[in-house]
């Protein structure tokens, strides 16, 4: 028996025979995909990272070594500070969108 070493997933993405040009008419809708997506792959990171740190710092408070937990603190607080900016970055998109009257993040595709 043959391995099989790649397989057709040519229907397997979205778009399936066609372009990106083709599939996504302007810009604007290209962009709202992209800063959907973006959205819910940075809250994935931030909570991984969170996470992490706080693991990092329950082992780190239990050993002898305050570096290590002092470190962890620091994921933490950084984390928290990308919380904070991915968070205030969607309320900059919304009052763009208050503003200019396009409707970035809501439009069906």
């Amino acid at each position: 028996m043959k391995p099989v070493l790649a397989f057709d997933i040519g229907n397997a993405i979205p778009w399936g025979n066609q372009n990106l040009g083709q599939q996504y008419q302007n810009t604007g809708s290209l962009i709202t995909i992209l800063l959907k997506n973006s959205f819910t792959v940075a809250g994935l990171i931030l909570l991984i990272f969170l996470i992490y740190g706080g693991l990092m710092f329950i082992i780190g408070a239990g050993g002898s070594d305050p570096k290590k937990a002092q470190a962890a603190q620091g994921i933490i607080v950084n984390t928290l500070i990308g919380f904070a900016i991915v968070f205030l970055s969607y309320f900059i998109i919304q009052i763009v969108q208050v503003i200019t009257g396009l409707n970035i993040l809501n439009s069906n595709l």
